[in-house]
């Protein structure tokens, strides 16, 4: 058989296998439970993805990840291409083997460092976008193609279409370039070369725009993509007009196909977004806020820093099984992240990760049960008179 041959039939062999990629199981109102398939695994959904920027979780080993019940870890293609090089990676066996983790990666595209980090942006077009590399100031270019074929050396399960994300406050023209720009490249990508059994998803924009949400939808769920994120929110705009755009959003994307909000991981916020039909979500909240020596608990988020628990005997959280909370008090994580030890930090990364894994657990045996409404009050009302704990 030919090389050509051989592409032609693992080609063949991938579209076979992407065509069962995702199954609804339960829902609950607009809520979703169900499992995505991928090539190193099944992940229950509704899902949270812990954040591995650099191919790693940071402080958290793979083993402990798969203990805290970690189904899939997200990977990010902007800072693999500049460290150390999607050519090294796949080298050396690809990113699962590069990191150890042997369940599903996500791999997002780049576009949002791309374009969050404002001041290194130089120049937009049809064709793509010249940065400033953070790691050397260099002008870089990143191209849909280019996007694609870094995830695909990095041999992700999913990975995602370039796309332009903007900042809240963007006008009404700005957005629409966007959702034209971002539709634009996903015609391209979506007949790019990607790994063997590799998920591709779009990445619908718009803002807190309805029109152009359906917009972007309208142009992009034609293209029959593995799956669809909700992209351009959770970027500092009102927390009520995220919501009412996520529940747009959604709405306008296929039931059959799984759908992902990209950036949020506060618990409120992830319960919001559950129940208005999401399944997948990212952030590096829980171990960014473990770092700052904080805590989320089911009394709000807290920080240890604080004196009131230089004597506390109590756990984190009673409930919680993490290894912070079945050995260790409050006032001792106090003493070691007031110290500045590095077990402080590691612990309360292993216990915020825990306890927003548990969260989507339980939101998807609330959505089995036909029992989401109940159980997404009780938690709110549980979560919300303490919240947002300051030092």
């Amino acid at each position: 058989m030919s090389r050509c041959q051989n592409r032609g039939a693992l080609v063949r062999a991938t579209l076979a296998a992407m065509t069962d990629a995702f199954a609804v199981t339960a829902t609950d109102g607009a809520a979703r439970a169900g499992v995505l398939r991928t090539a190193h695994g099944d992940v229950p959904t509704p899902a949270f993805m812990p954040v591995g920027t650099k191919a790693t979780v940071k402080s958290v080993d793979p083993d402990e990840l798969r203990a805290l019940g970690a189904s899939i870890v997200l990977g990010n293609t902007y800072h693999l291409h500049f460290r150390p090089g999607e050519e090294l990676v796949e080298e050396l066996g690809g990113l699962h083997a590069f990191m150890g983790w042997d369940g599903p990666i996500l791999t997002d595209s780049g576009g949002f460092q791309v374009f969050s980090l404002r001041d290194t942006l130089l120049e937009l077009d049809d064709d793509g976008a010249t940065f400033r590399s953070v790691y050397d100031g260099r002008p870089e270019r990143f191209s849909p193609e280019l996007a694609a074929r870094i995830q695909e050396r990095l041999g992700s399960d999913v990975a995602m279409c370039l796309d332009i994300c903007l900042p809240p406050g963007s006008s009404r023209a700005e957005l629409e370039e966007a959702v034209r720009r971002t539709t634009l490249w996903a015609e391209r990508q979506r007949v790019l070369p990607r790994a063997p059994g590799q998920l591709r998803f779009a990445i619908t924009q718009g803002g807190l725009d309805t029109e152009l949400r359906r917009r972007s939808s309208e142009g992009l769920v034609p293209l029959d993509y593995d799956g669809y994120a909700i992209g351009g929110l959770s970027v500092g705009e009102e927390r009520t007009a995220m919501f009412e755009a996520t529940t747009a959003a959604a709405a306008f994307l296929p039931e059959e196909k799984p759908r992902y909000f990209m950036g949020i991981g506060d618990p409120e916020g992830v319960i919001e977004v559950i129940s208005r039909g999401v399944d997948m979500f990212d952030c590096v909240l829980p171990t960014r806020t473990a770092r700052t020596g904080s805590a989320l608990t089911w009394e709000g988020r807290l920080n240890l820093r604080n004196a009131r628990f230089a004597r506390d005997p109590r756990p984190l959280d009673e409930s919680c099984g993490c290894p912070a909370c079945t050995r260790f008090t409050r006032a001792y994580l106090r003493h070691l992240v007031n110290q500045e030890e590095i077990l402080g930090l590691r612990l309360l990364s292993l216990h915020n990760l825990r306890f927003l894994i548990d969260l989507v657990a339980a939101a998807r045996q609330a959505i089995e049960r036909g029992e989401l409404s109940a159980w997404r009050a009780d938690a709110l009302a549980r979560l919300r008179p303490t919240t947002m704990e300051q030092p």
